[in-house]
């Protein structure tokens, strides 16, 4: 069918190359003028847009979200990492452009930017040629998320890839290429940051016209007003404007759509079963489409049927993980923080590390156990659905632009309420264990 030449537009990566004869012409080859005349009716465009979907989808979560994390002092390696985001972790001289997990939120990034172009170009073609008020306004409703995703992915390139803004030089500092439109040919040259966010800022006021009129709700699986509002707060927080970010972020907070996990067994809906009511969005997943997030490298879970009948926790399940969180990560929680007791384990599972298996002791990071719906053969794997917002950001930026903003009493409200709901009387974690605690494989 014709739609599927269409459809592979926006599963074209610009580098895709595979080995081939130069001397003969491609007779396959999708071109330029396809992917500007890609869409020509309703099936077409409900087609590109569930592209467009998943284009976002995937610029989030494992790669996407494990970088920011391990690069930082929030968790060390074990002697089984395997050097897996090494450079990433050590930031010594190996860490360069060309290190795979910095071109990979690049190259991401720009392929989700690719397709969102194309889709924003196409429609307004589109709208000329069918004038049937409901496709029309599908057509819109599209286009409107197309720019609030690629919104999403500059701010994403700008913050991984250029300076902090600062208002006195971002018209002079280096940021990332801005490219706006479907073009092989292209050559972009970097745009300055200021550019960069201006252009951020164009595309949530054009998408604003659209999702304004969407009311949101928990766990949306599309864009809605509470979603833009969200991002704006994220812009203006990096631009520094903190009067506007503390005002979107509380628009959010004041729709009383999104409430804070308060219990243990709430924590374990919202981060276990992906039933929770934080998530402004959370995007689709199923068990037999693969197409959710993974963060599965904090456990690396495996089955050991020995281990059930020689006595060790997790029922023959173990953990061999790449990264162990920090002391220092784990002196920032208080005591009595429900998340301590729910984000970080021991003695729950065995834990394999350096040929030794441990009954307890090693604290492990399991926020990102995985959801059992998603796995088939009952050994956890990461897999969750994907939260790009949570209620939790509303209320930590409301707080720190409130503090920065000078208003303080708000900056203690918004903080306080998260104090409020995550204060539990729980036991503290046991200090990590000595190697002799470990026992070998039985």
């Amino acid at each position: 069918m014709k739609i599927n030449k269409y459809i592979m537009v926006l599963g074209m990566g610009l580098m895709a190359l595979t080995s081939c004869n130069m001397d003969e012409a491609p007779t396959t080859s999708v071109s330029v003028e396809d992917a500007n005349h890609a869409i020509n009716d309703r099936l077409q465009l409900d087609a590109m847009e569930r592209g467009i979907n998943q284009s976002f989808r995937a610029c989030m979560y494992g790669d996407m979200s494990m970088v920011d994390e391990v690069m930082c002092d929030g968790f060390n390696a074990t002697s089984d990492f395997g050097n897996n985001y090494g450079p990433i972790h050590r930031t010594d001289v190996s860490l360069t452009a060309s290190d795979d997990d910095v071109e990979s939120m690049w190259s991401n990034m720009y392929g989700a930017i690719k397709n969102y172009n194309i889709f924003i170009d196409n429609v307004e073609r589109y709208v000329q040629i069918d004038t049937l008020p409901e496709n029309q306004a599908e057509a819109r409703y599209g286009q409107a998320e197309a720019r609030f995703f690629r919104a999403y992915s500059y701010l994403q390139l700008v913050r991984h890839y250029a300076k902090a803004y600062n208002a006195a030089t971002a018209g002079q500092e280096l940021g990332v290429p801005l490219v706006l439109h479907f073009d092989l040919k292209a050559k972009p040259a970097r745009a300055t940051v200021a550019e960069v966010y201006d252009r951020i800022k164009v595309d949530l006021d054009s998408a604003a016209l659209q999702l304004n009129k969407v009311v949101g709700e928990a766990r949306a699986e599309r864009p809605t007003v509470d979603a833009l509002n969200m991002m704006y707060a994220r812009y203006y927080l990096d631009i520094k404007d903190y009067t506007n970010a503390a005002k979107y972020a509380q628009k959010v907070i004041d729709t009383k759509k999104y409430l804070l996990s308060a219990t243990a067994d709430e924590m374990a809906a919202e981060y276990t079963n992906d039933e929770g009511t934080e998530p402004i969005m959370q995007l689709p997943a199923t068990l037999t489409e693969n197409g959710s997030g993974t963060n599965g490298d904090y456990t690396r879970f495996a089955a050991y049927a020995l281990l059930k009948q020689y006595g060790y926790p997790g029922g023959g399940l173990y953990e061999e993980p790449y990264f162990l969180p920090s002391q220092k990560l784990l002196n920032l929680y208080e005591d009595k923080d429900l998340r301590v007791d729910q984000w970080f384990q021991t003695g729950i599972y065995t834990v394999y590390l350096a040929g030794r298996f441990f009954k307890s002791g090693v604290i492990t990071f399991n926020k990102y156990e995985g959801n059992p719906a998603l796995t088939s053969n009952g050994v956890p794997n990461g897999r969750q659905h994907v939260k790009p917002f949570l209620i939790s950001e509303a209320y930590l930026i409301a707080a720190e632009a409130n503090f920065k903003a000078g208003n303080v009493p708000a900056a203690k409200t918004a903080l306080n309420a998260i104090q409020r709901h995550v204060r539990q009387p729980l036991p503290k974690l046991p200090k990590r264990p000595s190697r002799t605690n470990g026992s070998r494989r039985p």
